[in-house]
C-alpha cells in the first residue's frame, strides 16, 4: 500500500488534488484541507456525561445520564444527508428516566414525531438520510456487555428510586423478579416491610358501639446499606435474594360486617419471601352475649364491643400472634370502663407499636385506635398499621386513629365510621350504636422491598 504525504497545495488559487484509488494512505500536512473522504459511520464521544437538556451536533455520541431525571436531546434543526448523531444510556437509568429525542423539525423513521428512549443499557445512533425518512436509527443495542455490576437487577411492582436505590412497592399479589443477583453479598440484602391486611370493625347493636378492627400485622428489616430511617420495629430477619421470582402476597382488609350486631372479617396475611405477617383481629360485635363481643386475635387484636356489665365482662383481641420477635402487632382495647356498670362505647383495635384505646363513658368517647410504625423506607415517612377506633354508644363521639386505622362511627345511626386506609394495612373503625350501624373494613396490605442498584 502506498503512503502520500500531502502538503500545502495552492492554498491561494484553491487548486485541488485528487488522489489514487483504493489502498492509499494520505496523511495530511500542516495547512492543508480535505473533502470527499466522507464519515465512516462512526462518532466521536463526548465522554461527559450529559445531565441537562442539549441540542446536539452532527457527528458526536453522547452519554445520557439521567440519575436525577428525564432529559430532553434536540437533533440538528438543519441537517445534511450523512449527519449522524448516537445516544448512550450512562447510568442505566433509561427505564425509570427516559431520554426523549426532540425532531428538531426533521422526521425520526419518516415520522413527525419526538421519539423516546426508555430502555435500561440502551444505545442508539441515528444518520440523517433525506426530507422523506429524516433521522433513521442504523443501530439500536440493549445489550449490557459490562457483566455482573455487582448489584441487584429485579422488575416487579411500581418502581422508584432514592439515590442509589431502588424501591419496590407492590399493592396487589404480584412477584419481585430477580433477573441478575449481585457478585458481591452484602448487596443482595434487601430492605423490606411486610403489612397485612387489617381486621374489620363490627356493627353495634341497640345502644352499644362496636368494637374497632386490629391493623394488620407489620415487619420491617433493613439492609446496612440502605440509608434510610426505619421503624423501632425493624429486625424482622435478613432475607438475601438470588435470581428467581419471589411470590409476593398482599393481604386483604377484613370484610365488614352488617348491623345488628354483625361480626367483621379479620384481616388476611401479607407474604414475602420467609416472611409472614398476620392478619388483624376483627373487633368484637355489639351483641347481648359476651363471646361475640370480645375481640378477635391477629397481627394486632381487635378491641371488644361495648355493653359490659359487671360480672360479665368480654375480652380483647390479642395481638402477635401467632408471636414473632420484634412483635408484629399489640392487643386490643379490653377490660371495663372504672367505676362504670356497663360500657356502651367500643374499644379501639390494636396496632402495630400500641394497644386499643379503653373507652369513656362519660363524656361517651369510644376507644381510640392503637399506633401504627412510621418508616421512611419509600423516601418519605410513612405510618402503617394504625388500629381502627371503637364505635360509639347513644350519644357519644369516635376516639382517635392513625396510621391508616379507620374512625369508629358517631352515636346515630346515620354515621357509621370509616374503613382502614387501602395499603395501609389500617384496622375499620367499629359501628357505632343502633340497627343501621354497619360495622367497617379493614385496610389492604403492603410490601416494599429496597436494595443498592448502583
Amino acid at each position: 500500500m502506498s503512503k502520500i504525504e500531502v502538503d500545502t497545495i495552492d492554498k491561494q488559487s484553491g487548486s485541488t488534488l485528487t488522489l489514487g484509488g483504493p489502498g492509499t494512505a494520505v496523511t495530511l500536512g500542516s495547512g492543508a484541507t480535505q473533502t470527499g473522504f466522507g464519515r465512516t459511520g462512526t462518532v466521536n464521544w463526548c465522554t461527559t456525561a450529559k445531565t441537562s437538556p442539549l441540542t446536539v451536533v452532527s457527528g458526536n455520541g453522547y452519554f445520557i445520564n439521567t440519575t436525577g431525571g428525564t432529559i430532553t436531546v434536540t437533533l440538528p434543526s438543519s441537517p445534511s444527508a450523512g449527519d449522524i448523531v448516537a445516544f448512550k444510556d450512562y447510568a442505566n437509568t433509561w427505564d425509570t428516566n427516559a431520554v426523549t429525542v426532540g425532531r428538531g423539525g426533521s422526521k425520526i423513521n419518516g415520522v413527525c414525531n419526538d421519539a423516546l428512549l426508555n430502555t435500561e443499557s440502551q444505545s442508539v445512533t441515528l444518520i440523517y438520510v433525506d426530507g422523506t425518512k429524516g433521522w433513521q436509527d442504523i443501530h439500536d443495542s440493549t445489550a449490557n456487555i459490562s457483566g455482573n455490576p455487582g448489584f441487584i437487577v429485579a422488575t416487579g411492582g411500581c418502581i422508584t428510586t432514592s439515590g442509589n436505590d431502588k424501591i419496590h412497592t407492590f399493592n396487589s399479589t404480584s412477584s419481585f423478579n430477580v433477573s441478575l443477583a449481585a457478585n458481591c453479598a452484602a448487596n443482595n440484602q434487601v430492605s423490606y416491610i411486610v403489612v397485612a391486611g387489617g381486621g374489620g370493625g363490627s356493627s353495634g347493636s341497640g345502644s352499644n358501639g362496636g368494637g374497632g378492627g386490629g391493623a394488620g400485622g407489620f415487619r420491617e428489616d433493613k439492609s446496612p446499606i440502605t440509608p434510610y430511617t426505619s421503624s423501632p420495629l425493624e429486625g424482622a430477619g435478613t432475607i438475601n435474594v438470588t435470581a428467581t421470582a419471589f411470590p409476593i402476597t398482599i393481604g386483604a382488609g377484613g370484610t365488614a360486617a352488617n348491623a345488628p350486631a354483625g361480626r367483621s372479617g379479620s384481616g388476611s396475611p401479607s407474604v414475602f419471601s420467609s416472611i409472614t405477617s398476620t392478619g388483624g383481629g376483627a373487633g368484637g360485635a355489639g351483641s347481648a352475649t359476651p363471646g361475640p363481643r370480645s375481640g378477635n386475635a391477629g397481627g394486632s387484636g381487635g378491641g371488644k364491643a361495648g355493653s359490659d356489665g359487671p360480672g360479665s365482662l368480654s375480652a380483647a383481641g390479642l395481638g402477635n400472634t401467632p408471636p414473632v420477635s420484634p412483635s408484629q402487632g399489640f392487643p386490643g382495647g379490653g377490660g371495663q370502663v372504672p367505676g362504670s356498670s356497663g360500657d356502651r362505647e367500643g374499644f379501639g383495635g390494636g396496632g402495630a407499636t400500641g394497644a386499643g384505646g379503653t373507652a369513656c363513658n362519660s363524656p361517651g368517647t369510644s376507644g381510640a385506635g392503637g399506633a401504627g410504625a412510621t418508616t421512611s423506607i419509600t423516601a418519605s415517612p410513612v405510618a402503617y398499621a394504625g388500629g381502627g377506633s371503637g364505635g360509639a354508644g347513644a350519644g357519644g363521639v369516635a376516639g382517635a386513629t392513625s396510621a391508616g386505622g379507620g374512625a369508629g362511627g358517631t352515636g346515630t345511626c346515620s354515621n357509621n365510621g370509616q374503613d382502614g386506609t387501602a395499603n395501609r394495612g389500617g384496622g375499620g373503625g367499629g359501628g357505632a350504636n343502633g340497627s343501621g350501624s354497619n360495622g367497617n373494613a379493614g385496610g389492604s396490605g403492603v410490601v416494599i422491598i429496597r436494595y443498592k442498584f448502583q
